[in-house]
């Protein structure tokens, strides 16, 4: 029985650190590192340096017109901001409709090879200091190309990540999916904080173009590799939540699950394309960051949410006590609440219940997302998610 106690309770241990407990240290550091730190404030090498906003987009003629007025509505000196749209293998009027407007430099390719072969291609002609990725179906705040801008300030920011909001009205989704990145965004300005973040999300991300690394083929997600690659060339990521990028949440739960079961097959693949960075001998407290944030989340806390259930009734059944027969109860009900949300989404109902459902759903897409990458025949392509 005591092995089994010590089993349930590091599964305990896991899964509280990744969605508490890392949160909470690094809070408590950077708290004791803000009463004995001095401030730090850079020069301003250039007030408007020349950028490059490069938009990918696949398909997205409903989008064009509306992240046309978000682009000119952007608050950066008109001649010191080039918009390039790079289209790979639209088959409806994209690339038509983006030829319209003087200031765009379209790359139009026919075939379809996926968004980072798009993004190799388009770097190849940009020649600014500074890029800021994004996609076509999102929109920027007015002051989002400055803000990330400044960042940039600090010598030792290669990448700078942008704030990353799901819009949550219209979606049976997107409640839930809002909150899930908001504990992101909180998260990431930890790791900012403290040292580093730990990524970047592809809505919103800033690079130096010196910096820029082609992207090797077959990789399943272009803005963690492209971020990650950062540290490991001695740089930093740094996060600016006064520049963000505001999305529409998946149309429903079916479209978010295969967004999902992507995400999840990137993080396998991340996890191996950049497990040097869990060096902590190499890296120091970036390997500490990343294993914490990113690695444990991805390969051990879905395990082991299963783990606590299937260990807890192994103890109930043994006759551990009472405490762990509450504890199995309370899961149970955990369990319930979860099954009853997911019915309420099928039914496009709104309620509390849908988060235990969500909590459970992102997990547990881990596993397809695991076969997904097993599976992975290098083909980077893959069927976007439909938006509310």
């Amino acid at each position: 029985m005591l092995i089994i106690k010590i089993l349930f309770w590091l599964s305990v241990f896991i899964v509280f650190y990744t969605f508490f407990g890392y949160g909470i240290l690094v809070w408590i550091i950077e708290k004791i590192k803000e009463a004995v730190r001095k401030p730090v404030s850079y020069p301003v090498v250039e007030e408007f340096p020349m950028v490059t906003l490069l938009i990918a987009a696949y398909n997205e003629q409903d989008y064009i017109e509306e992240k046309m007025k978000n682009c000119r509505a952007i608050d950066y000196p008109k001649d010191r901001l080039k918009i390039v749209w790079v289209t790979d293998g639209s088959t409806d009027s994209t690339p038509d409709l983006l030829s319209q407007y003087p200031e765009n430099t379209v790359l139009h390719k026919p075939e379809r090879c996926g968004k980072t072969a798009a993004l190799n291609r388009a770097m190849e002609f940009v020649d600014t200091p500074f890029v800021v990725m994004t996609d076509a179906n999102t929109y920027l705040n007015p002051e989002s190309i400055y803000k990330l801008v400044r960042k940039f300030d600090n010598p030792k920011v290669g990448c700078v990540a942008g704030e990353k909001k799901v819009m949550t009205e219209g979606s049976s989704a997107a409640a839930t999916e809002g909150v899930y990145w908001k504990y992101e965004s909180f998260l990431k300005d930890l790791d900012d904080r403290l040292y580093s973040s730990m990524g970047a999300a592809g809505e919103l991300i800033a690079i130096r173009r010196e910096l820029w690394m082609t992207i090797p083929s077959g990789v399943l997600g272009d803005d963690l590799n492209i971020s990650l690659n950062m540290l490991r060339r001695g740089y930093i990521i740094g996060y600016c939540k006064e520049a963000y990028a505001m999305e529409k949440p998946s149309a429903d739960i079916r479209e978010e699950r295969k967004r999902k079961v992507r995400l999840a097959a990137n993080g396998y693949q991340i996890s191996s394309m950049f497990r040097d960075l869990m060096n902590p001998f190499k890296y120091g407290v970036i390997a500490f960051q990343f294993v914490s944030h990113r690695v444990i989340r991805w390969i051990l806390t879905p395990s082991n949410i299963i783990l606590i259930f299937i260990f807890n009734i192994a103890l109930v059944a043994m006759g551990a006590g009472t405490f762990y027969t509450v504890l199995l109860v309370l899961q149970v009900c955990f369990y319930l609440a979860a099954l009853a949300g997911m019915v309420m989404d099928r039914k496009g109902k709104s309620g509390i219940l849908r988060v235990p459902y969500y909590f459970l759903f992102a997990n547990f897409t881990m596993f397809p997302g695991l076969k997904y990458y097993l599976n992975f025949n290098g083909n980077a392509a893959w069927e976007k998610s439909r938006r509310a």
